[in-house]
């Protein structure tokens, strides 16, 4: 079966902690559990897509070490190419989560392996871009890796979603090479300088990233839904309401049911609708990889009892 998707990411090994309450500065807490579950947003949005039945493929880097193949396994047990993915002589990434019963988290990432992808793995790896549709990155990767995989994307014809995290400022020139920049609110902030309090001034930050290249935009925003911005039109759409377990992975789930419908249907609002239901489901349950919903689930969700 051909590839439909190939995501360009990190690959980490959560190692999620469970408290009452954040801590803070100088805090100790004790925490009532712990867990190591597959994770990293580049894996968590091939997973997502995969699991949703696109033929998907992974491009990214692990260490030589159980972690590693832990981490392919779970991408393959959701229907993930992992051809793809390379290994390196450091270890495989990890990151160290903690999460408070309200469903909040902090995260904080070591790169590892995730570090050592290089433009010239992108290009032993060319073929899966040839074969895609859609082609989907993050920045938990070296950055001139990203910007290296989008622009291989571009000239091969291939559409481009970015979700700039960990956020940072972006060059117009790797702007125009993106189709769909899919930021949060806090990501929109930093890129932009301008926060998205109310929507004349998310319409101020997407034209401020329009006029360096950026095509269009979707902008999450947690419980408020997420806003879509096409030539200067701003069009809301309403979260749906649900008691959050987790919500470690609700943005590459979003990404992912954004995609997996976007090749579906070729719509951009009912791929969105669509991505807001498959975060809703991913929300109630606990982890990363394991709490990403397959088609029949979010399809369930959506059907009214």
């Amino acid at each position: 079966m051909s590839i439909r998707a190939v995501v360009i990411g990190s690959l980490n090994m959560d190692l999620t902690v469970r408290v009452d309450q954040l801590p803070g500065e100088g805090e100790t807490l004790m925490a009532s559990s712990s867990t190591e579950l597959p994770g990293g947003k580049g894996g968590n949005q091939a997973a997502a897509i995969g699991k949703l039945g696109v033929p998907t493929a992974m491009i990214a880097k692990v260490g030589n070490d159980a972690y590693g193949e832990r981490l392919k396994g779970s991408l393959q047990s959701c229907g993930v190419d992992t051809s793809g993915v390379l290994v390196s002589e450091h270890p495989t990434g990890m990151a160290m989560i903690t999460i408070d019963r309200e469903g909040r988290n902090h995260i904080v990432v070591i790169p590892g392996a995730n570090g050592d992808l290089t433009c010239e793995d992108i290009d032993s790896q060319r073929h899966l871009i040839e074969q895609a549709e859609v082609v989907v990155l993050q920045l938990e990767i070296p950055y001139e890796t990203a910007v290296y995989a989008l622009a291989l994307a571009k000239r091969l014809g291939k559409r481009t979603v970015l979700n700039p995290a960990p956020a940072r400022t972006l060059a117009p020139e790797v702007l125009a090479n993106v189709d769909m920049l899919i930021p949060n609110e806090h990501e929109l902030q930093t890129i932009t300088g301008i926060a998205p309090v109310n929507e004349e001034r998310l319409l101020e930050a997407a034209g401020k990233l329009a006029e360096q290249g950026t095509a269009a935009m979707i902008v999450t925003l947690g419980s408020a839904g997420c806003g879509l911005v096409r030539s200067g039109k701003l069009q809301m759409f309403e979260a749906v309401r649900v008691a959050a377990a987790d919500t470690t992975a609700a943005g590459d789930s979003f990404i992912g049911g954004y995609v997996a419908e976007l090749l579906e249907s070729g719509d951009d609002e009912q791929a969105i609708r669509y991505a807001i239901e498959a975060a809703a489901v991913t929300v109630t349950r606990y982890g990363a990889q394991q709490s990403l919903p397959t088609r029949s689930e979010v399809e369930a969700f959506h059907r009214p009892s």
